[in-house]
């Protein structure tokens, strides 16, 4: 049986470490945090790099570092073979299942903001606000709930109790 710690993991996504092609810098300095993984998830990205004593999560063939234009190449070319892939499925819509993930979850907005680094939650509601479940409902049962119970006390207790009851 595979070891499977408990503790809570946090990966540090560093330019040049794993994600960021060390080229490019990073768009904002948020980029910098940590992103708190699973523990078995971190095992296994440990094991590209260890393998290959590579400081990429994603290697060629000999351990090299490989750029984000082949990374993008070789998915195209692969995609293919996926039947369930929607037509043009860049590897960049990982990045929007990672949100709708978590959006179906139940993370709040401020919580999916900061995992994808946006620098405000109107971005993350801006583009991601449709996956979150309709509101409206969920407010008429509220209205609903409170509607009831304030007439099952007039109901009991009679109209003069609204007015004790009431409280700004």
């Amino acid at each position: 049986m595979p070891y499977r710690p408990k503790q809570r993991v946090d990966v540090l996504v560093r330019h040049g470490l794993g994600i960021q092609w060390p080229a490019e810098p990073l768009k904002t300095d948020e980029s910098k945090n940590a992103i708190p993984i699973p523990a078995e998830l971190a095992l296994e990205l440990n094991r590209v790099p260890q393998k290959w004593g590579s400081e990429t999560l994603v290697v060629g063939a000999f351990g090299r570092t490989v750029s984000p234009y082949r990374i993008e190449e070789e998915f195209r070319r692969v995609r293919v073979n996926v039947e369930w892939l929607p037509d043009g499925f860049r590897i960049h819509d990982l990045r929007h299942y990672f949100a709708s993930l978590l959006i179906h979850e139940g993370l709040s907005v401020k919580v999916v903001q900061a995992r994808l680094r946006h620098s405000s939650a109107k971005t993350t509601l801006d583009t991601y606000g449709h996956l979150w479940p309709d509101t409206d409902e969920s407010a008429r049962a509220a209205i609903a709930k409170a509607f009831t119970a304030r007439a099952d006390t007039v109901r009991t207790q009679g109209p003069e109790s609204l007015v004790s009851s009431y409280t700004p």
